[in-house]
């Protein structure tokens, strides 16, 4: 084991000068020597991680003695703009040291891996699917290639509908990866199950990541790994607080084990009856695609009564994918599950060669269990647009309205004899409650 530090618990709060003292160990332990070091965090949609705040104190540590760079790993998301760039990572970072990370750009092609092996992993139903074809493997070229004396990968464990729990190998092989993997690894975890993935450090997903690092990425660059865990505190508001629990860093998966092992105990909340009706609110300045979006339906569909009802206020979404490939074939194909999905990408290549897109759909069904509201405004998302892929419409001010939504209290709610289940942000929490089938195999 290499731990550097771990540090943390349920109860702990790390405090920003805390930060700045493990961050300056970070510094010392990794960077003493190195004359440029590139920093992989997430991009805004983790914007309570704390990672932009470990970057532009690493910046601050290094800099000017150390050449600092900063590529957000975007995996397939849209990158940041300028005004998103600040806001998560502050005005000290000046934005000629940002790096664009693009999927289907220029990559360092590594090698592959036998499509029969990552078949065994998905329990012969990446077969079934008819995608058994040799994966290759290829990151960013910043990441291998590219000159850095130093990687540090900064970013948060949390509840992930992917890989279980995200960071660790998922920042460089999703984050900075190259399409192929991203495509096989989003579709091996949406056809082995959600519900058997969602909130667990050890899945099919999380053995080929680590195992494409291991044998491809480690040997040519080893990355230090630093990773928070927070949890979403209410202190009497209707607002949770994100409150940095732990912080943890290794080179090996030492940090992400422990930081595993606190994110079960803050993120994951087990109720103790199935939710009938579920409202769930989507920031406006994150949530801008159903693509981000559908984490309301990601984190609460393992809760969800069968016949419930999830209804999702989401004010700033604009558009169904993440960029101009995506968004065509999400408008298509549509949210209709895993049945319907997997008969369509065997039908239509265009949908077999952008298999993250197939297990995006499948990601974002009720499965046929559950209804689904999208409450968009109109001028942003029209009712026919989002009942064109699957989801039922309703204007949002109307939701608001008719929900009373501005008094709505996290957790438990009751509407005129109705009870209402209000998650404010799904981003950092997942629920799950004893249902008849929430947990059967796809």
């Amino acid at each position: 084991m290499s731990t550097l530090f771990s540090e943390g618990g349920p109860e702990a709060e790390v405090t920003p000068q805390r930060l700045r003292e493990r961050m300056a160990e970070v510094a010392r332990a990794w960077c003493g020597d190195a004359e440029r070091v590139l920093l992989l965090p997430p991009d805004h949609t983790r914007a309570k991680s704390f990672a932009g705040k470990m970057a532009a104190e690493l910046w601050s540590l290094l800099e000017p003695d150390v050449r600092v760079d900063v590529m957000p790993a975007l995996g397939t998301h849209h990158p940041m703009t300028e005004a998103q760039l600040r806001r998560f990572f502050g005005e000290t970072i000046p934005m000629d040291r940002f790096r664009v990370h693009r999927w289907d750009g220029e990559l360092d092609v590594l090698g592959t891996i036998d499509g029969l092996e990552i078949d065994r992993l998905s329990g012969g139903r990446l077969a079934r699917a008819g995608v058994i074809d040799d994966l290759p493997v290829a990151v960013n070229p910043a990441v291998t290639s590219g000159g850095y004396d130093v990687v540090l990968s900064l970013g948060q464990v949390v509840p992930h509908e992917v890989v279980g729990l995200a960071n660790y190998t998922k920042n460089v092989m999703i984050g900075v990866g190259g399409k192929p993997v991203i495509d096989r690894s989003h579709l091996l975890g949406a056809v082995y199950g959600m519900e058997r993935v969602m909130g667990r450090a050890e899945t099919p997903v999380r053995r080929l990541l680590d195992r494409m690092y291991r044998e491809f990425v480690e040997p040519r660059t080893r990355v230090g790994f630093v990773l928070s865990v927070v949890e979403g505190v209410l202190d009497g508001s209707a607002t949770p607080r994100p409150v940095l629990r732990g912080l943890f860093a290794s080179r090996d998966n030492s940090a992400f084990r422990e930081a595993a092992a606190l994110s079960r105990m803050v993120n994951l909340t087990d109720l103790d009856r199935p939710i009938r009706t579920c409202v769930v609110k989507l920031d406006a300045e994150t949530y801008a695609s159903t693509w981000l979006g559908n984490k309301a339906i990601y984190r609460t569909r393992m809760a969800m009564a069968t016949g419930g009802r999830l209804v999702v206020l989401a004010p700033g979404v604009k558009r169904f994918g993440e960029n101009a490939r995506t968004d065509p074939l999400i408008a298509r194909f549509g949210y209709h599950g895993t049945p319907r999905t997997l008969a369509a990408m065997a039908e239509h290549a265009a949908l077999r060669a952008e298999a993250s897109v197939a297990a995006h759909l499948i990601h974002g069904s009720g499965e046929g269990r559950f209804g689904i509201t999208y409450a968009t405004r109109p001028e942003n998302l029209p009712a026919e647009a989002v009942r064109g892929v699957g989801f039922d419409f309703e204007d949002h001010d109307a939701a608001v309205a008719r929900l009373d939504a501005g008094n709505l209290r996290p957790g438990w709610n009751d509407r005129a004899g109705e009870e209402v289940f209000y998650v404010p942000d799904p981003g950092i929490g997942l629920w799950s409650a004893d249902t008849e089938d929430h947990s059967a195999e796809p």
